[in-house]
């Protein structure tokens, strides 16, 4: 999934194509710009997670290659003495952290960690208690204001545990509605993300009962227009081809088992293919749609409910799927498990889905600041439409 430097320079070439610029006599500012992309040390913001789940093991199972800081620099939010507990649990005797007082200290040759509070905090492997709870908002809102005032880059989240960090400041259902809440309220889109498999959602974390009043040809096409704008920024995908979902079976058989597709999301479709110039299809029939590989023909896939898409995709992701929250102005992604309470401290945790989180959030930051740059400086002689 990490874009290696062969991947990035056709990446460059076609995007210069897909916004005219110019042809290069003089290479120098090409030049440039690669080692622009590819010298800065990004930051990475790392926040704990529920202290009693599996969230330090995979952290430190991820970060205890040293490889990994060639990469970038880490800074996790969280408690030394929690973490050190953790350590001791995996058996990670070589790996040590560098406690530091805020980003700006870090050392991007050491794995760093920011003590979000001084006090002691009771660790209770695999249980679910209001000090985990409290613990992982602390380290959650630590990271967002540093991210939004620019002393780290890209924020990567271990689980929480949904319940325990409900509080008068966390009335959201998930990260996904915490991070909109901070860009006034911002439609956010939860994508999973497996190698190409990109799975994206109308509604998110609501009742079931609740999806069919939520579903609007607004709201669809909406979603259609981030998911399409995130192929093409995030992920360098020029011109995306994305596939919806139906809501009821079969895709509602013609109006025999549900007039949804037909009064709101083939019009949605239609919608944002005419005006919006989208390559979208559909509404295809779920329950095939994943198990007869029709998803490798698209670039993306919506699906109008959590479990509609989820199901699927982490049948064929396993471990390694990602959750990236895409439609904000910053770079969020998640290992795509929750805390685990059930495997918590016996080391059993597999590390390939945060390690996988890391490197899609690196992805991504650079597809956006190579966009970013080649944006502000459009080159000004010929035209390489046609190279």
């Amino acid at each position: 999934m990490f874009l290696r430097r062969a991947e990035a320079f056709k990446l460059l070439i076609s995007s210069i194509k897909k916004h005219n610029f110019a042809e290069l006599n003089d290479f120098s500012a090409m030049d440039s710009l690669k080692a622009k992309t590819y010298d800065d040390r990004i930051k990475v913001g790392i926040t704990h997670g529920d202290i009693n789940g599996i969230g330090y093991e995979v952290i430190i199972k991820a970060l205890e290659d040293i490889r990994m800081l060639e990469l970038f620099t880490p800074i996790i939010y969280g408690h030394s003495r929690v973490a050190s507990f953790h350590k001791k649990n995996v058996n990670a005797g070589e790996f040590n952290f560098n406690l530091v007082k805020d980003a700006s200290q870090a050392n991007p040759k050491r794995v760093n960690i920011i003590n979000c509070t001084e006090q002691d905090l009771k660790i209770d492997l695999g249980t679910s208690t209001a000090i985990a709870g409290e613990a992982a908002l602390l380290a959650l809102d630590m990271a967002m204001s540093d991210l939004k005032s620019g002393l780290i880059d890209v924020l990567v989240t271990a689980p929480i545990n949904k319940q325990n960090i409900q509080s008068d400041e966390f009335g959201f259902p998930g990260h996904t509605e915490y991070l909109s809440s901070h860009f006034n309220n911002q439609e956010p889109l939860m994508l999973m993300v497996w190698n190409k498999l990109r799975v994206g959602t109308v509604t998110g974390h609501i009742p079931l009962a609740a999806v069919p009043s939520r579903i609007s040809v607004e709201l669809i096409r909406k979603k259609i227009q981030i998911l399409n704008q995130s192929l093409m920024k995030d992920f360098g995908v020029g011109k995306p081809k994305i596939a919806v979902l139906g809501l009821n079976p079969h895709a509602g058989d013609g109006g025999l088992l549900g007039q949804d597709e037909n009064d709101i999301l083939t019009p949605a479709i239609e919608k944002s293919r005419k005006e919006d110039d989208i390559l979208v299809y559909g509404p295809f029939p779920a329950d095939g749609f994943f198990g007869a590989s029709v998803w490798k023909k698209y670039d993306a896939v919506l699906a109008m409910y959590h479990d509609q898409g989820l199901a699927p995709f982490k049948c064929l992701a396993f471990d390694g799927g990602v959750n990236f929250t895409a439609g904000l102005p910053i770079v969020r992604t998640s290992p795509a498990h929750g805390t685990a309470y059930e495997i918590a401290g016996k080391n059993e945790a597999s590390e390939e889905p945060f390690r996988q989180a890391i490197y899609l959030a690196i992805d991504v930051i650079r597809n956006r600041r190579l966009q970013e740059e080649l944006l502000s400086n459009p080159l000004k002689i010929g035209n390489l439409q046609n190279t």
